[in-house]
């Protein structure tokens, strides 16, 4: 048996996609998403992403397609901003549903995304990423807080202040003066698997360069550092607009291009805008 695919990034984001409408699941997709993801022995990227047809309740709600997520270490994440904007991308592209506003099941529920199409394909995707959630024990982390803001966890490289927010998975945000490879590789990687978070997190790294503006560098849970992280522009939005760094409407600058990312205020979905690419497409031998 063999597995087609497709390889796709959201500013270098880049995972493995396989559209199971056509070829079925995959038998071990937490295997599969080790072995393609390793960037000297397989595809390379920073997991795989399986587009799905919805489950029978979200199809009942008008949802098009659902999105699994598998991070390079082979464990299931909730959600994946970049890789959702590519899921929209390959269910137009690819014929699963050609149409300018699509319905996408997540792991933090259905997601709309607005698609900007040209000459035939999507170039860029606006989605409803979902209201943050800023419960503690939600998120979840054992840092006091609803939200938890800019509380101080010990490293062996000095204290840390986080505030963490959740967008259907965990983060926790740090503004510091200058981002620094020993924050993002060692500092980052120690927090992601410390006792504050149960479920490990997703660890970003911020210099606020003016009110409608950041610079950031995530490490992402199970996969390490990555050119960017959708999820994490969007944690890094709402908890600037909670520590009075930023405004509601902002620009992300990551390491592999920018985001565009609104917050109207509590009760209300955070908005992300930018780019979806796909580079090509292959056979796994499996």
């Amino acid at each position: 048996m063999t597995i087609p695919f497709i390889k796709m990034h959201g500013l270098g984001n880049d995972y493995v996609y396989v559209d199971c409408f056509r070829n079925g699941l995959p038998a071990d997709p937490a295997g599969l998403a080790r072995a393609v993801s390793d960037r000297h022995f397989g595809v390379g990227g920073d997991g795989l992403i399986l587009v799905c047809p919805p489950t029978d309740a979200a199809k009942a709600a008008g949802a098009d397609a659902r999105m699994r997520m598998f991070n390079a270490d082979g464990s299931e994440s909730e959600m994946c901003g970049n890789g959702l904007r590519c899921v929209a991308k390959l269910v137009h592209d690819h014929g699963i549903a050609r149409k300018p506003r699509l319905l996408l099941e997540t792991g933090r529920g259905l997601l709309p995304v607005e698609l900007e199409v040209k000459d035939g394909k999507v170039s860029r995707a606006r989605v409803e990423m979902g209201q943050p959630i800023l419960q503690a024990a939600l998120i979840p982390t054992t840092l006091s807080g609803d939200p938890p803001i800019e509380q101080p966890v010990e490293t062996p490289w000095g204290t840390v202040k986080l505030t963490c927010v959740s967008m259907g998975n965990p983060h926790a945000v740090a503004f510091v003066d200058k981002i620094t490879d020993q924050m993002v590789h060692e500092v980052g990687k120690f927090l992601e698997t410390c006792a504050a978070f149960p479920k490990r997190a997703n660890i970003e790294f911020v210099e606020v360069v003016a009110r409608d503006r950041f610079v950031m560098r995530v490490w992402e849970r199970g996969s390490g550092e990555t050119l960017a992280c959708g999820t994490g522009a969007c944690a890094v939005a709402v908890a600037g607009i909670l520590t009075g760094r930023l405004d509601r409407k902002c620009t992300g600058k990551l390491l592999g291009g920018e985001l565009e990312l609104e917050w109207p205020g509590e009760g209300k979905t955070v908005y992300k805008t930018g780019p979806a690419t796909e580079v090509f497409s292959g056979i796994w031998p499996a």
